[in-house]
């Protein structure tokens, strides 16, 4: 299989025209159920298993349960009319000290699902000129939309799906 190219050596261009909002917003709806259906009958001794220093399947899961606030952060900033958003932070400390490998993944599914769907409640309340109005991505150092935002978070979910289906795939899971 073709090696994968790590999440901070991401280049994005953020150019999507912004009537491709509602097809951006089904990615990022789409991902608690998504999520669901690749953990679904999957032991929890192997959900939280880890190899060395790597993340178990359940902190994938939890990880983007950790980044909602961020991304819904993000759009407070917006509605503030800030012009940099809010910088992620890089070390992960919220997944790390979350301990979710001692949570039933149920529960972080159900709250995974909630405050996912407030995300997309809030954007869908948006007009088209509060969906363009760009602010700089600190890290990427990039103007960013809030569908730029939405496509990040979608191309983010994805990175963690993959990392999920990497690993039920060297555990022989599926």
């Amino acid at each position: 299989m073709v090696p994968r190219t790590k999440w901070v050596e991401r280049k994005f261009t953020f150019d999507l025209p912004v009537g491709w909002l509602a097809n951006v917003l089904e990615r990022v709806r789409g991902t608690p159920a998504r999520l669901e259906d690749l953990t679904r009958g999957v032991s929890p001794e192997l959900l939280t298993r880890r190899d060395g220093e790597r993340w178990s399947m359940q902190e994938h899961a939890g990880h983007l349960l950790d980044l909602e606030e961020l991304d819904t952060g993000r759009l407070d900033d917006f509605e503030a009319g800030l012009d940099t958003l809010r910088a992620a932070d890089m070390s992960n400390r919220k997944t790390r000290e979350a301990a979710h490998n001692d949570r039933r993944l149920a529960d972080i599914l159900s709250e995974f699902r909630r405050a996912r769907a407030e995300f997309v409640r809030r954007v869908e309340g948006y007009d088209e000129e509060f969906v363009s109005r760009p602010a700089l991505h600190p890290r990427l150092q990039v103007p960013m939309r809030v569908i730029d935002l939405a496509y990040f978070i979608s191309e983010h979910d994805d990175h963690h799906l993959a990392s999920i289906s990497e690993l039920l795939r060297q555990h022989g899971a599926r």
